[in-house]
């Protein structure tokens, strides 16, 4: 078998010294602008008070064990009570088409940087190249014809440019941040998959509450209103007494009617969010007392908890990315020197390849300078600082997105239990003038229309408790998650929440 002479060997690991320290030069200047994470624009402290009234946890409610932990660290099997939630939630972050989305486009910002990232590198190919051509007679210099053969075998980079400016480490830098921008709205998606699904469900069990309230209310006026019929018909009872039981009635079928197609619309929204049927053992058939524990109130800076949100963190890192292309745009003035190199052997016989004497080497370096472009250079430089400031300002925009968000769910949390403790007071009284009127007209004090009156009055109260009680379950979930949590599935330690960040993407 054919072997490398020693001078073949020599040519060869020359060749890959001098691209070794092609590379090692390459990349000496980053003319990117230092990086520095603009301040938060927001208050220093989130208000605690409404109108002098303290933030207090919700009446009856003991926090769990590690709800004093931050949001962001309190995993949602720990945040979630209910375990019928809790595998719907689970089934929702396997199956979800928009959560399937989201890991794709990481995957594929993944390819993307390698692309990128691989151009700071030498490629280098072997290329086996043979040819034969037959000169006749009359053309040849011997009067005879001839048949010459050709066979090589060369090893090269081919436009290799040398990263003196870092031009090429910062486009790869500016790739890099829009795989971890992905990372981090694969993230956000997650925590509102897991926001939208508890709500979702805890509004089923809401409307089947309102429905259930309905055809009890109908069922019971229905009977009543069969005894004004007969009271109707000896004499009893008035011809607008018994009319207006009967709208009260007709009334209470409508809402039966209405309620019985939210609930199949609640059903039906789950199902889209879990991605498939959902087991009619997991659907609540009511509001719980408690689906979930109370967040803490964050303490401290706002900025302490806020630029730990994946879509702050989404919004730095895009900003980063545009921080990189103006160190490319800034490279793009100075000139750009690329290399093309090949070694190897060539023989006019196959046989004769590794033979002495038969080394072959080709180095063609170019330089690129730029001169006169009018002024396209200068503008896509002009270009990447604007987009940068543009993004510096949806940056800060995000972290005010966000602490507008924290500061609205705690200015609801201030008042929900007072809002929920008048209302049961507001239920019970409502019931109880219910009962009277009704002794009072069936004793013929009163006529049919205070107890009307007084029913719908109570019937409304109690609508009015459901949908308040569903505010506050509500209310806890959209406080988890403007707080950054329904990320980890169990509370996060340092080592696996540095996991989570997502680190750079091997090659």
């Amino acid at each position: 078998m054919p072997t490398l002479n020693i001078r073949h060997r020599s040519f060869l690991q020359r060749s890959v010294l001098v691209v070794a320290l092609a590379t090692a030069l390459g990349g000496c200047a980053n003319l990117a602008p230092d990086y520095v994470q603009p301040a938060a624009p927001v208050p220093a402290n989130w208000s605690q008070q409404v109108d002098g009234k303290q933030i207090v946890a919700a009446r009856g409610v003991t926090p769990a064990a590690g709800a004093s932990t931050d949001a962001d660290q309190l995993g949602w099997r720990q945040f979630f009570l209910d375990t019928r939630l809790q595998q719907v939630i689970a089934s929702a972050l396997e199956n979800n088409r928009d959560l399937r989305v989201a890991a794709l486009n990481i995957e594929k910002a993944r390819a993307q940087y390698r692309i990128t990232d691989a151009d700071r590198y030498p490629a280098i190919s072997a290329t086996g190249s043979g040819s034969a051509s037959r000169t006749p007679a009359s053309l040849s210099s011997t009067g005879r014809a001839t048949v010459s053969h050709q066979d090589s075998v060369t090893l090269g980079v081919s436009a290799y440019e040398l990263d003196f400016f870092g031009r090429l480490k910062n486009l790869s830098d500016a790739a890099l941040e829009t795989y971890q921008y992905q990372v981090e709205t694969r993230r956000s998606t997650h925590i509102s998959l897991v926001a939208e699904v508890a709500t979702a469900w805890l509004t089923l069990a809401s409307d089947r509450d309102l429905l259930r309230l309905a055809e009890d209310t109908y069922a019971s006026q229905s009977r009543t209103y069969a005894l004004s019929q007969r009271s109707h018909d000896i004499g009893t009872v008035s011809g607008v007494d018994l009319a207006s039981q009967e709208a009260t009635v007709e009334s209470a079928r409508a809402d039966v009617a209405r309620y019985t197609s939210q609930v199949a619309q609640d059903i039906n929204a789950l199902r889209l969010l879990v991605g498939g049927d959902v087991d009619e053992k997991l659907l609540p058939q009511g509001l719980p007392q408690t689906a979930s524990v109370l967040p803490a109130t964050p303490a401290g800076l706002p900025s302490e908890v806020l630029l730990r949100r994946p879509d702050v963190l989404a919004a730095e890192h895009t900003l980063k990315s545009a921080n990189a292309d103006i160190g490319a745009a800034r490279a793009a003035f100075f000139p750009s020197i690329t290399l093309t190199a090949s070694g190897g052997t060539a023989s006019p016989t196959l046989g004769g390849l590794f033979n002495p004497g038969s080394g072959s080497w080709s180095f063609a370096p170019s330089i690129k300078l730029p001169i006169f472009n009018a002024g396209s250079l200068r503008a896509s430089l002009d270009s990447a600082k604007i987009t940068r400031d543009i993004d510096v300002a949806n940056y800060e925009k995000a972290i005010q997105t966000a602490f507008s968000e924290v500061a609205d769910a705690l200015s609801v949390r201030a008042t929900l239990d007072q809002r929920l403790d008048a209302q049961s007071r507001s239920t019970a009284a409502s019931e109880k003038a219910f009962r009277l009127s009704e002794a009072r007209y069936k004793n013929g004090i009163d006529s049919y229309l205070s107890t009307l009156v007084a029913q719908r009055t109570l019937y409304s109260a109690q609508q009015t408790l459901i949908s308040l009680r569903l505010t506050e379950q509500s209310n806890r979930i959209t406080l988890y998650k403007v707080l950054g949590g329904g990320w980890n599935e169990q509370s996060a330690t340092p080592s696996s929440a540095s996991a989570q960040q997502g680190g750079k993407p091997s090659s």
